[in-house]
């Protein structure tokens, strides 16, 4: 199957960008329901626009419904699916499977692709979302292109090929979130990764002030031809918060790299992307990249590309010995990390000039109270960016074909790829005086002026010796034009309205509630068996299979590129592709599958687990309203109390600093918040302190949550017993 270019699009500029320079699809967010909250996005109108702007090209569109529906927004996001529908919209894309279950309830045309925000990492996942009838998943960025082609699936796979990187498996990453009160997984991402922290061992610092978690620009230009051979059909490219111009340019380079075989980028292409966007590029997981080479510890924004040395400074001026041109209007930084616009460039002999080339030595104005030398960085390329808006163009292949026979109707078809169009014009007359040249019907016919089409095929059949007035050539061209273009970006769906109906609120009404407690050593769940703790989560399996029973379920890691072949155990699973085990084990669910409303709860409850965590990003509010819709018999749990795993990461934290693992590590923030770090099969981080949400048990009990989590991260047994005898006290 041919590959798919898909571009990022955050604005109508962009989009023009990405269309015109050769996207085969592009993505994009409407106003509500998209990973990208902070992007300008599109709003009903305009989305209408965009539809029949790409399909004019013969580009898909991709509209993003990539976050977490809460239980109070599943009418109007169902809606809104529908009017994306009805616009012709060519599929949207997904995080939450609930959503998805609905979807297909009211809307099986609809085509579904699984958001990357889903964390979509192994072939368990991937049949379960194949049986929920998606096309097509964006898998996640820690997957290597060699596991990639070992996928046994008829669904279509897409991957990220350029642009920025997120450190933790996306869609499970709760760290802005618990912060801030800003959720990554509803497209407010606060880019906690993106800032300075110490890494502490204990309270003493080992690293200070760097950007321990922000990762390079996944870039693969140099590998591109191993992404060509692969399984995937879909190479996206990251950058719906990025400028139109880089929009514009990736996809140029991109789109060359696709369609020539031999073409490999020049160090000019290079130096205008990173020109363009960089944090320093990295190859990512795709190719197996060190540790050592995903993160930026030094910068976490934009930092450009060198274009000579600071060697000189004063009060006044800045004196700079260039190895590349630099233009009045470019944007540097320099060496104290301070950015500004070049308003004004000087020459040495302080005269004013318009650009500077290379070995030249120029002066610009001390206006950031630089002190010392060092390297200047270009950050923003006017000239590229100007070449880049100038260049845009795409024009649609058009084959024309002429009849014009003596005293039978003129006749004149427009044809493209898919439509054909065509007018039946007047007789054919013989000359009387001037006849008409088959050249001047042709211009007529082929001058297409600023349409996106151009004729590229010529079928004529013109007698000499005729009139045809220009007139009605102009008038017969403008009324195909008109033709071909309704026809190309009119909605191809027929038109449907569906009526979602909610479930009926009621009351759950529950005499029983337990405590399940996740513990992480064996003294803990010694202590935990010696209070009869309903439900116990362990870590290890040896633990699990040393203190088995009917109470102890072994918690399984929400990252599982395979799954070991369990049979009649207790489980507690993290990640959907887990559900296999439902067939021969009892199962319960982790609150990393991200669960936050009824259709979720009951496609699980359909499944038989035993029991569901709801996301703990839920507020009462919402929490209340979803309560309210579930089944009576749904058993539900929700954590009150631990420190929760904020951050999930392949990259292994320990080994990129050159540190052996040991216990008691933390990262600090600039608010002093430390956040333990640990390293085992992945890098977690986890929350600063422990949520406490023990006060609320009575409010929980009244919305009718059966089980009440507690997550032990290392409370000894003194504390342990004091928390569960607190919490039944609570709860009785």
């Amino acid at each position: 199957m041919k590959k798919e270019l898909l571009s990022p699009v955050g604005d109508k500029d962009s989009l023009i960008m990405a269309v015109l320079y050769g996207a085969d699809a592009v993505y994009l967010g409407g106003k509500n329901f998209g990973a990208r909250k902070y992007a300008s996005n599109f709003d009903n109108k305009e989305l209408k626009q965009a539809v029949a702007y790409c399909h004019l090209y013969g580009v898909k569109i991709y509209v993003t419904v990539n976050t977490i529906i809460y239980e109070t927004e599943l009418k109007s996001c169902l809606t809104y699916i529908n009017y994306l529908y009805n616009i012709g919209v060519d599929a949207i894309i997904v995080q939450d499977i609930g959503l998805i279950k609905l979807i297909r309830q009211y809307l099986p045309q609809m085509e579904i692709h699984v958001s990357t925000q889903t964390s979509v990492h192994n072939i368990e996942q991937i049949k379960f979302l194949e049986s929920l009838g998606v096309k097509r998943v964006v898998l996640a960025r820690e997957m290597s292109l060699k596991d990639i082609n070992d996928l046994k699936t008829n669904l279509e796979l897409e991957i990220f090929i350029h642009g920025a990187l997120c450190i933790c498996y996306s869609g499970q990453c709760l760290l802005s979130s618990q912060i801030l009160g800003r959720s990554g997984n509803r497209g407010e991402c606060a880019g906690l990764c993106r800032i300075l922290y110490n890494l502490n061992k204990d309270d003493t610092p080992i690293i200070k002030n760097k950007y321990l978690l922000s990762p390079k620009e996944l870039a693969v230009f140099s590998n591109f031809a191993e992404i060509k051979n692969s399984k995937v059909i879909s190479l996206k490219i990251e950058g719906r918060m990025k400028s139109p111009e880089y929009v514009g340019y990736v996809t140029k380079i991109y789109r060359k790299l696709l369609d020539d075989p031999n073409y490999t980028l020049s160090e000019e292409e290079i130096f205008n992307l990173k020109s363009l966007y960089n944090r320093d590029f990295t190859k990512g997981y795709l190719f197996h990249e060190q540790d050592t080479n995903l993160i930026n510890i030094n910068s976490s924004n934009h930092q450009g590309v060198i274009i000579g040395d600071v060697i000189k400074y004063s009060n006044k001026y800045i004196t700079i010995k260039l190895n590349h041109q630099l233009n009045q209007g470019d944007a540097i930084r320099l060496p104290n990390n301070e950015g500004m616009y070049i308003n004004f460039l000087y020459n040495q002999k302080k005269d004013l000039i318009n650009k500077g080339l290379a070995q030249d030595i120029i002066l610009i104005d001390n206006k950031v109270n630089l002190n010392e030398i060092g390297p200047v960085y270009l950050t923003i390329n006017k000239e590229l960016n100007n070449i880049i808006k100038k260049e845009a163009k795409r024009q649609i292949p058009l084959t024309l074909k002429v009849i014009a026979q003596i005293n039978k109707p003129l006749q004149i078809i427009y044809k493209d790829d898919i439509h054909e169009v065509q007018e039946i014009g007047p007789l054919v007359e013989s000359a009387q005086n001037a006849p008409i040249s088959k050249e001047r019907i042709l211009q007529a016919l082929t001058k297409l002026g600023n349409t996106p089409f151009i004729i590229t095929e010529i079928d004529e059949n013109i007698m000499d010796n005729i009139f045809i007035p220009i007139s009605v050539l102009n008038n017969i061209r403008r009324k195909l034009i008109g033709k071909l273009t309704i026809k190309r970006t009119s909605p191809k769906n027929q038109f449907l309205t569906i009526n979602f109906l909610p479930p009926k609120p009621h009351i759950r009404s529950l005499k029983e509630f337990k405590i399940a407690v996740l513990a992480r050593n064996e003294e803990q769940v010694i202590t935990l068996l010696s209070l009869n703790v309903d439900i116990i989560y362990v870590t290890d399996l040896k633990i699990y299979k040393k203190y088995q029973n009917s109470h102890i379920y072994l918690k399984l890691n929400r990252i599982m590129p395979n799954h070991p072949p369990y049979q009649n155990e207790n489980l507690l699973i993290g990640e959907i592709g887990g559900l296999k085990y439902q067939k021969c084990n009892n199962i319960r669910t982790d609150y990393f599958l991200n669960v936050a409303n009824s259709s979720y709860v009951n496609l699980l409850q359909d499944m038989n687990v035993e029991s569901i965590t709801l996301s703990p990003e839920l507020s009462d509010d919402n929490l209340q309203y979803l309560m309210s819709n579930i089944s009576p018999t749904a058993q539900v749990e929700f954590i009150i109390y631990g420190r929760l795993e904020l951050m999930i990461m392949k990259y292994n934290f320990f080994k990129a600093n050159n540190l052996s693992y040991q216990n008691n590590y933390n990262l600090e923030d600039k608010q002093h918040h430390k956040f333990p770090i640990t390293s085992k099969n992945n890098t977690i981080l986890y929350s600063p302190a422990p949520i406490n949400l023990i006060n609320k048990i009575p409010l929980y009990q009244k919305m009718g949550i059966n089980t009440f989590r507690i997550d032990l991260f290392e409370e000894d047994s003194e504390t342990i017993k004091n928390l569960i005898n607190h919490i039944r006290k609570v709860i009785n």
